[in-house]
This record gives C-alpha cells, sequence and structure tokens, in this order.
C-alpha cells in the first residue's frame, strides 16, 4: 500500500465526499439561505400587515392561522380590515389610530362613529314593576355611568299598574336624560279571548311537572307576550327610531367609547346582542312548526339573505333552539313597526303558544331577525361587558378591557362556551372570525 493510499484510508468518507463536491455544496447552501431569507422577509410581511390592520394586537388574531390559509377559519375572507370599510353616512369620522377595537367588530366590518353632539331619536326602555325599583336603580346607575352620561338619552319606563310617586321621583333623579312613565293597556297584559283557558292549565301542569321555570306563571307570560308584540307599540315609544332595553337586575362592566344608537344607524343595524343561549325545549315544542306555518303563508317575509343557517342545523326542518338573549336588547323599532314583524307576531299570537306552552320573548324575536333580516342587519356588541343572572359577557382581549375601563374577569365570560352557549354557531353562520381568546373556550 503506497503513501497516498494509506492518506485516503485515513480521511473519513464524509470528509471525501464533501472534498469532492465541495463546490456544488457551497452553491447549495448558498441557494438555501436565499430561500430562508425570501420566506423570513414575506413572512414577517404578512405578520405585519395583519397586525397592523388590526391595530397591532397580536392577542386579536390567530397569526398563524390567517397566514397560512389567508382566511377565517369558517371560510371568510380575511382581506378587509377596518382601514378599508367606508360608513354608510360619509360625514362620519373614524376614530383615531391610537383607538382600539374588538376584534369582533373588525370582523364584522362596522366602524365606531365619532362624537358630534347630535343625539339619534332613541331611548332606553324598561318593563317593571314597583316592587323592582332598589334592584332597578343599580342596573340605572352602571347605563348612566358606563353610558348615558355623556349623551342623556331618554328613558321610558313602562308597567302594567300606575307607577308610584317615589318610583319615579327615584328614578328621575337618576337619570340624565327626560323619564317617561307608560301604563301597559289592559288587553296586552291579559289572557286573549281566543285562548282556551283548559288548554292553557293543563300545558302549565306539564311544564310544572317537568320542574320548567315560570312554568305556571300568568305575569311572566304577559311579560314574553308584551315584549314579543306590543312593547314597541305604546304612544310614549312613537317618535323614537331606535331603543335599548334595559332589564332591572342588569350589570354594566365596561365604559362603552361610543354612541350606541349612533352606532345602529351608521352601520345599518337592526338588532344587536350580547349573549346567545340554548332555550329550554318544553317551553317552545311548537314554535318551529308554527313559524314554517307562518312563511308557507307569508313566503314575501322571508329575507333571501337570511341568517337561517343560525338557528337551524339542518336547513330550516328544524329549530336548534339558539336565540339572541333579549335581556340585552338594542335595536330599530323600524324593524318591529314592519309589516313583516307585525304579520309574524300576529300569527304567533293567534296560534297560543305564549300560554298553551310559554313562548319566550328572545326565541320570538331570534327567530324573526334571522328570518325576516337581512344578515348584515344584525350585530354582536363585544367590549361592553355585561351579566345578568346568570351569565357573564367578558371581552377576551386584555387591550378592550384596559381602554372600556373594564372591571369584570374574563374567566368567568360565558360568551364564546360550546355547551348550551351559540356564539360560536353565530359567528360560523355569519361567515366571520372570532377571537384568539375565545378559541379554546369549548366548554
Amino acid at each position: 500500500m503506497g503513501a497516498g493510499d494509506k492518506e485516503k484510508k485515513l480521511i473519513p468518507k464524509p470528509a471525501i465526499f464533501f472534498k469532492r463536491y465541495a463546490r456544488e455544496i457551497r452553491f447549495a447552501v448558498a441557494g438555501l439561505v436565499i430561500v430562508l431569507t425570501l420566506l423570513f422577509i414575506t413572512n414577517d410581511y404578512i405578520d405585519f400587515s395583519i397586525n397592523d390592520a388590526l391595530d397591532g394586537d397580536s392577542d386579536s388574531v390567530n397569526t398563524e392561522r390567517a397566514v397560512n390559509k389567508k382566511e377565517s377559519q369558517f371560510g371568510g375572507d380575511l382581506a378587509s380590515p377596518y382601514s378599508d370599510f367606508q360608513p354608510s353616512d360619509a360625514s362620519i369620522s373614524k376614530r383615531s389610530d391610537d383607538y382600539v377595537m374588538p376584534f369582533t367588530d373588525i370582523s364584522q366590518k362596522v366602524v365606531h362613529p365619532e362624537d358630534d353632539g347630535v343625539r339619534e331619536k332613541a331611548t332606553m326602555v324598561t318593563l317593571v314593576r314597583n316592587t323592582d325599583l332598589w334592584e332597578l336603580v343599580k342596573s340605572i346607575r352602571h347605563v348612566e355611568d358606563r353610558f348615558n352620561n355623556r349623551y342623556h338619552y331618554d328613558w321610558v319606563f313602562l308597567n302594567d299598574v300606575e307607577f308610584t310617586e317615589e318610583f319615579k321621583r327615584v328614578t328621575s333623579a337618576l337619570t340624565s336624560g327626560n323619564t317617561k312613565y307608560g301604563l301597559i293597556p289592559s288587553d296586552q297584559w291579559s289572557v286573549p279571548s281566543w285562548i282556551d283557558r283548559d288548554k292553557m292549565r293543563e300545558g302549565m301542569k306539564f311544564l310544572v311537572k317537568e320542574e320548567v321555570l315560570y312554568a305556571d306563571s300568568i305575569p311572566y307570560r304577559h311579560m314574553c307576550r308584551y315584549h314579543s308584540g306590543f312593547f314597541w307599540r305604546h304612544p310614549l315609544l312613537d317618535e323614537y327610531d331606535y331603543f335599548w332595553r334595559v332589564d332591572h337586575d342588569i350589570t354594566l362592566y365596561c365604559d362603552i367609547q361610543y354612541d350606541i344608537f349612533k352606532f345602529l344607524r351608521v352601520n345599518n343595524k337592526k338588532i344587536g346582542f350580547i349573549l346567545s343561549v340554548t332555550d329550554y325545549e318544553q317551553t317552545i315544542p311548537t314554535l318551529w312548526s308554527t313559524v314554517l306555518s307562518f312563511f308557507s303563508e307569508f313566503p314575501e317575509h322571508l329575507n333571501k339573505n337570511n341568517l337561517m343557517n343560525f338557528i337551524s342545523d339542518d336547513g330550516g326542518t328544524t329549530y336548534n333552539r339558539c336565540h339572541f338573549w333579549s335581556n340585552f336588547e338594542i335595536g330599530s323599532l323600524e324593524f318591529f313597526r314592519s309589516k313583516a314583524y307585525r304579520d309574524y307576531f300576529d300569527y304567533l299570537d293567534k296560534a297560543g303558544g305564549f300560554f298553551y306552552e310559554r313562548w319566550g320573548d328572545a326565541p320570538v324575536h331570534s327567530v324573526a331577525a334571522a328570518t325576516i333580516l337581512d344578515r348584515s342587519e344584525i350585530h354582536f356588541f363585544d367590549g361592553l361587558g355585561f351579566h345578568h343572572p346568570n351569565y357573564f359577557s367578558c371581552p377576551v382581549e386584555e387591550k378592550i378591557r384596559l381602554q372600556n375601563k373594564c372591571i369584570c374577569d374574563p374567566s368567568v365570560d360565558d360568551t364564546w362556551r360550546e355547551h348550551y352557549f351559540c356564539t360560536k354557531k353565530y359567528f360560523k353562520a355569519a361567515n366571520l372570525m372570532i377571537p384568539v381568546g375565545a378559541q379554546s373556550k369549548t366548554w
């Protein structure tokens, strides 16, 4: 064996390989570096563009999902940042660059209008008893401190009996706008003549046996029927275009940074909600069949761009019982005054389900909104913070909680839960993205 052979034998095989192909390896490595550099720059650019469109809030969007798929988890196009959206009213200016909008509002392509000192034709509406006064005062203070002390909107109180002087003195002292006190006509707070009383009692017995809340309560049925078909007909509301239903036992946890009524007009919204839940099956067994009969008779009232897939999992054959929780409800009185809604309510009212069963105003309103309205006219409100026994809404985005001075614990938020709650189903049906902090809430 010669010296050259010994030298070759002492060199490891990998070294011989690299020595022989050194030039090709250098080219390959250089090419790989260039490719990785380009990918890094491109990825940073996409991340920057998305985060910049969302006001730089890294907690507000699942960037990896957005970059890789360039679409929402439900197929929605991400290319619709807030900065590209124009309000229907060209005179409305958008907020300053340091103002943070909830991710869900960006997803819904809305604007928060600047205050211009002009009030809308709007009012708070509260259906309440005299005995609820001292619970109501806390709700009034929440709404006034968090919103109305800057806008001074009116407040309409409705009751099936005359309000006491004490009630009027206390509530008028707490509100910054005008207060009005209305008496509900007796024919709107009584069992209609076409109701079979024996059938009604049998229905109540069944619900008592099923241990359903308010199973045999006639006043509760009057309340549901009144909210469903009459509150907007009261003469005290004739001068208004928009309403906010405020119940006597609600809490607001966050400042509302914009005129919520002007928001409805500017963004052409007819109904708005915070929480969405599933109704008790025993209380509405024939509601959906009645609704189907209504649209069979009045097909012209079914909107072609409806939100049927929010309230039905099988294209309208059955009702999945999802509805907007009406303990927070804000919307357009024009919707309820429309011929479509009036025909709808009258049809349901004649069917008797408010008394034979226990139809609530929440599913009645929600089914109407999901079928009669264009899906774009419905809005999910975020960033407000809300509680009504026993459920909570608390913004999942920390920047929103800090900006809006929220005092709620996000760990108790029920908004995005999947069992019993329907907000995720709404976002899927409307083809909208949800915040990253909401994606993990599956229990």
